[in-house]
């Protein structure tokens, strides 16, 4: 289930208090027990604003259909006004408890990223240069890779593609090993997704960084687009190299 838009369901509710509104009829002169309540708009109004609002109370108030709440005396709509009012409070103060203590969600630290990736891109960060310090982060992933591997012919996502293949190490070509060779489909599969993920990120997050000008990146997306990157990075540094024999 999606969660549900606080913002959209609170203007829908008020707005059903607004629409539900009702006031007092008194009794006709000289006469007695005719006095009661009757809606400031049309019913087919009402019906039409309950027919949302029924639905937001399903989600927020669940048991407002049969709860024991007291009854007024000749009031219309009292048992969905009375459980907008209380669904109203409630999102209101989930709200609140989010905009002051968070969500409760795991939250992406960027200093427990790997190192290659956050030490090279600290200042430009912090200086709110999102775009820049995510093509700062493929460079020094890049350079990195290229050391370890002693190669400058290839870069990138080339580099990559080749260093993680499942092919037999050649000359000049070694390989990086995320462990031995046991001959199963799941050491196949670990490197050939290294290799397509090394291949994706430089493809999708570093080509368009180095080759089209474009906005700032929000925070967020640049955040995830360092995470990674610092993936790619603790893959690359955990493997072992394979030279030919």
């Amino acid at each position: 289930m999606t969660q549900i838009n606080r913002e959209w369901a609170i203007a829908k509710l008020k707005n059903f208090l607004d629409m539900a509104s009702i006031r007092f009829v008194p009794d006709p002169p000289g006469a007695i027990g005719f006095s009661g309540w009757e809606l400031t708009n049309s019913v087919d109004e009402v019906q039409a604003a309950a027919q949302i609002v029924e639905q937001i109370l399903d989600r927020v108030v669940p048991e407002w259909r049969s709860a024991p709440w007291r009854k007024p005396e000749r009031q219309p709509y009292w048992r969905e006004r009375q459980a907008t009012t209380r669904a109203i409070a409630q999102l209101e103060a989930e709200q609140e408890l989010i905009d002051n203590l968070g969500s409760g969600a795991p939250q992406l630290d960027a200093s427990t990223m790997h190192p290659w990736v956050w030490g090279s891109v600290q200042g430009l960060w912090g200086s709110g240069h999102y775009r820049q310090a995510v093509g700062m982060a493929a460079v020094a992933v890049n350079a990195q890779a290229q050391a370890k591997l002693g190669r400058r012919d290839l870069s990138e996502s080339k580099l990559l593609g080749e260093a993680f293949s499942t092919k037999p190490p050649e000359a000049g070509k070694p390989r990086l090993r995320l462990g031995p060779d046991d001959g199963s489909d799941t050491w196949r599969s670990r490197h050939d997704g290294a290799a397509a993920f090394a291949r994706g990120v430089y493809a999708a997050i570093r080509n368009p960084i180095a080759h089209e000008q474009g906005d700032e990146l929000e925070e967020n997306e640049a955040l995830e687009q360092l995470a990674a990157f610092s993936l790619l990075a603790k893959w690359i540094d955990d493997a072992t190299v394979e030279p030919a024999p």
